[in-house]
């Protein structure tokens, strides 16, 4: 028995989320698997670090497992690449101790968010940039979004449909860098809550058209109520960029 860890990297626009599903057979983890099990000859179980939603990608997902049969690690990535549709590639793999657990294991992740507010968007970001028309005002979104680095109950930003009772997390970073016409955010955490990121960049995006005040955010916190704060924004913007152990 063989016990691997392999960096993922995906585009998810075609995808139900990496979560198995029994309504759907069209999810990452269902594709991985069985492509897993092709190399195995039996059923392999692929763990990732982070149940990203549909529409969502990764630059560096984390996912262990175990075979039965005996692939070096250098080879893994191509074995598993020549049977792995174009939107999902490995790109490194290694051998680690079965204890491992990409998920429970993971100390901290860096999510990137791409924003753009153009009249006319660019139809080649369109599966990668969430395009806002109305005109946001961006100063007031760069003032707010450093009020969320540190400790802080996020039960409001956390959507229906959970796992987890503990609804406290920390945000460690906060970064914000204007890149051509899109700006990119840079959220650093100890963990997240489901689809926690997209309810903050929805809650944001509210501040930056005005719909919410700067002064709201600390009561929305506060409320530990979904409905205080702002609109899940679309999973297009949302890469998984990072998994730290």
């Amino acid at each position: 028995m063989k016990y691997y860890k392999i960096i993922l990297e995906y585009e998810g626009t075609n995808y139900d989320g990496w979560q198995r599903q029994n309504n759907t057979d069209n999810t990452i983890q269902q594709v991985v698997e069985d492509k897993l099990s092709t190399i195995n000859k039996s059923f392999v179980l692929a763990v990732s670090a982070g149940r990203t939603d549909a529409g969502v990608h990764a630059k560096k997902q984390i996912v262990n497992f175990e075979l039965d049969v005996d692939v070096p690690p250098k080879r893994m990535p191509y074995a598993l690449n020549s049977l792995l549709p174009k939107d999902i590639m490995c790109k490194d793999a290694k051998i680690v101790s079965p204890e491992f657990h990409a998920r429970y294991d993971a100390k901290g992740k860096l999510y990137r968010y791409r924003l753009s507010n153009l009249k006319i968007p660019s139809v080649f970001t369109r599966n990668y940039v969430y395009n806002i028309r109305e005109k946001l005002n961006f100063a007031k979104i760069i003032k707010t979004a450093p009020l969320l680095i540190g400790t802080h109950d996020f039960a409001s930003f956390q959507n229906s449909g959970s796992d987890t009772d503990n609804t406290v997390r920390t945000i460690k970073r906060f970064d914000i860098k204007k890149v051509d016409n899109e700006y990119h955010f840079f959220i650093e955490g100890d963990g997240f809550l489901y689809k926690m990121v997209r309810i903050i960049m929805g809650t944001l995006i509210e501040i930056g058209l005005g719909k919410l005040k700067l002064k709201d955010l600390e009561n929305i916190i506060k409320a530990r109520d979904r409905r205080k704060a702002g609109f899940t924004a679309s999973a297009k913007g949302l890469t998984l960029m990072d998994v730290y152990y």
